[in-house]
C-alpha cells in the first residue's frame, strides 16, 4: 500500500489537504459535530455559520465532510436534498460581496522598484546580508509577480530547477501544479526581459544573491538570514506585499494584495492597447490552454509588444 498511497497524497494540492483537515477540525472540536454525520446535522452546520462565514467557505467545508465520508467508506450526510437547499437559501438571504483587491499602476511598481533599490543599497553599506536578502527577493517577487501576472501560488510553486533566464533576453518557467491545473500536467510560462523594471534581471539578482541553485525560488528567511529549504506560503504574500507597498509609501497599502499585480498588470495591457482576447490568453483569465498557445509565439514578439506599452522613464523618477 506504501506506493498506492504515495500517488495518492500526490493527487492532491498540498493547500488543499490542509484546508480539508482544518476544515474536519473546525466540524468536530469548534462546533462539536459528531462523525459519521447526518444531514440534519450537516444542515445545521451551515445554518450556524451561515451570517458569519462566505459561501464559498461553507462550500470548502461541505467538500472536506464529503471526502471525510468517502474515505470512512460512509454515506455523504452533504448531497441530500436537505443539505442542497439550505445551502441555496443560505446563497439567497448572504449573497457573496464582490471584493477585488486594488490594482498595482505602474508608477506606483516604479516607486516600489525604487524604493527596494535604495534600500538593497543602504543594505549592502551597513553589511546587513539579512537585509539584502529580503529586500532582492521581494523585489524579484513583486516585479515578476507583475509582469507575468502570476497568481501567488504560482509565484511560491516556482523552483529554480524549472527557470531558465537571460539576461536582454527572458525568462521561461516551468510550474508543476498551479491552481488552473487541474489535470497536474504542467505549464511553461514566458517573461520577456525589459528595459526597466526588468522581471528578468530582478530574478537573476535574486538568485546571485542567494545562491540558490535548486529548490523553491522564493523561500522564508529567518532574522538571522536563513534561507529556508521549504517554498513562502501564498497567504504570506499578502501581508509581505502590504508592508513593502506601505514602507515604499504607496497609499492605503492595506487595500493590496498578491492579487493586485495580476490585476495590474491587466489594466496595464488594456492601457497599452492590448486587444482583450491576446490580454486574457496572456493573463490566463479563460482558457490556459490557449495562453500557452499564445506563449509559443516567438519571444522577440512578446518583448516588442512589453516594450510598446513601457514607454520611457519619467525623467523626474
Amino acid at each position: 500500500m506504501g506506493e498506492l498511497d504515495d500517488y495518492l497524497q500526490a493527487a492532491d494540492r498540498e493547500t488543499t489537504v490542509r484546508s480539508y483537515a482544518a476544515a474536519i477540525k473546525h466540524f468536530e472540536h469548534d462546533w462539536k459535530g459528531l462523525l459519521p454525520a447526518t444531514s440534519d446535522t450537516v444542515a445545521r452546520y451551515l445554518v450556524a455559520y451561515a451570517s458569519t462565514h462566505k459561501v464559498s467557505t461553507l462550500r470548502q467545508r461541505l467538500a472536506a465532510l464529503a471526502r471525510w465520508h468517502a474515505e470512512q467508506g460512509f454515506a455523504d450526510p452533504t448531497k441530500t436534498p436537505l443539505v442542497r437547499k439550505v445551502l441555496r437559501g443560505i446563497v439567497a438571504k448572504h449573497p457573496a460581496k464582490q471584493k477585488q483587491a486594488r490594482p498595482l499602476e505602474l508608477d506606483q511598481l516604479q516607486k516600489i522598484s525604487d524604493w527596494l533599490q535604495a534600500e538593497q543599497r543602504a543594505a549592502r553599506k551597513r553589511g546587513d546580508e539579512t537585509a539584502l536578502l529580503q529586500l532582492t527577493r521581494n523585489r524579484s517577487i513583486v516585479l515578476l509577480g507583475f509582469w507575468r501576472a502570476f497568481r501567488s501560488d504560482e509565484i511560491v510553486n516556482m523552483r529554480v530547477e524549472n527557470v531558465t533566464a537571460v539576461v536582454g533576453t527572458g525568462l521561461t518557467c516551468r510550474l508543476d501544479r498551479s491552481k488552473t491545473d487541474r489535470a497536474l500536467e504542467g505549464r511553461t510560462f514566458h517573461c520577456p526581459a525589459l528595459s526597466r523594471l526588468c522581471p528578468v534581471d530582478a530574478y537573476l539578482e535574486w538568485i546571485d544573491v542567494s545562491g540558490r541553485q535548486a529548490g523553491p525560488v522564493y523561500c522564508g528567511i529567518d532574522q538571522w538570514g536563513h534561507m529556508s529549504d521549504r517554498p513562502m506560503h501564498p497567504t504570506s504574500l499578502i501581508p509581505l506585499l502590504r508592508k513593502m507597498f506601505h514602507d515604499a509609501g504607496v497609499e492605503s497599502a492595506e487595500g493590496y494584495s498578491s492579487h493586485s499585480l495580476r490585476r495590474g498588470f491587466a489594466g496595464w495591457a488594456r492601457a497599452s492597447g492590448w486587444d482583450i482576447k491576446e490580454m486574457m490568453e496572456y493573463v490566463g483569465w479563460r482558457d490556459m490552454e490557449s495562453a500557452l498557445r499564445y506563449l509559443d509565439a516567438p519571444t522577440a514578439g512578446l518583448q516588442e509588444r512589453f516594450e510598446s506599452g513601457l514607454g520611457r522613464r519619467p525623467d523626474n523618477s
